[in-house]
């Protein structure tokens, strides 16, 4: 095999694999191009998010069916503002129920949709109203080493 034709082949692997690895990296990254269909918003109110990002999943009976759109601070209500892009194949019924929920013990957190039994249906640019925000692990390893405590010292007053 002649030394150019070597150098193309190897050319040409090197250049699959740099693909290989971008198409890994936007998987990772949340940052696929999958669907991309026609979507409308629905916005949700919470008081705590923990560490929910733009893009992060939106899942309903853990399936996919959308992503966050945006994260902002709502200076009037002082909570989380979070846009959620759902896919119209999707639709969710008015009283449908959101939260912010983790996949795992540390894994990435998302937002799941529990769709109520109304007959109307959501549009866009509705917001939901039953909403639950996060379970921070902080808060709650300090609130049982706080009742712990308590606990603790009734005893010793008990005791007395």
């Amino acid at each position: 095999m002649e030394r150019s034709t070597l150098n193309l082949w190897v050319g040409v692997f090197v250049l699959l694999g740099f693909f290989a690895f971008l198409v890994l990296a936007f998987k990772v990254g949340n940052l696929s191009a999958g669907g991309n269909g026609t979507t409308y918003t629905l916005i949700a109110h919470f008081d705590n998010i923990g560490q929910l990002k733009e893009r992060a999943p939106v899942r309903s009976a853990g399936v996919l069916v959308g992503r966050v759109k945006s994260v902002r601070f709502d200076p009037v209500h002082y909570n989380a503002e979070v846009q959620m892009a759902i896919d119209t194949k999707f639709p969710f019924p008015k009283d449908t129920s959101a939260s912010v929920l983790t996949s795992g013990i540390l894994g990435e957190q998302y937002i799941g949709l529990d769709a109520g039994g109304d007959e109307k249906m959501l549009k866009d640019g509705d917001e939901i109203k039953l909403v639950q925000g996060a379970v921070v692990l902080e808060r709650l390893i300090g609130q049982f080493l706080f009742n712990k405590a308590q606990d603790s010292g009734a005893d010793k007053g008990a005791q007395k």
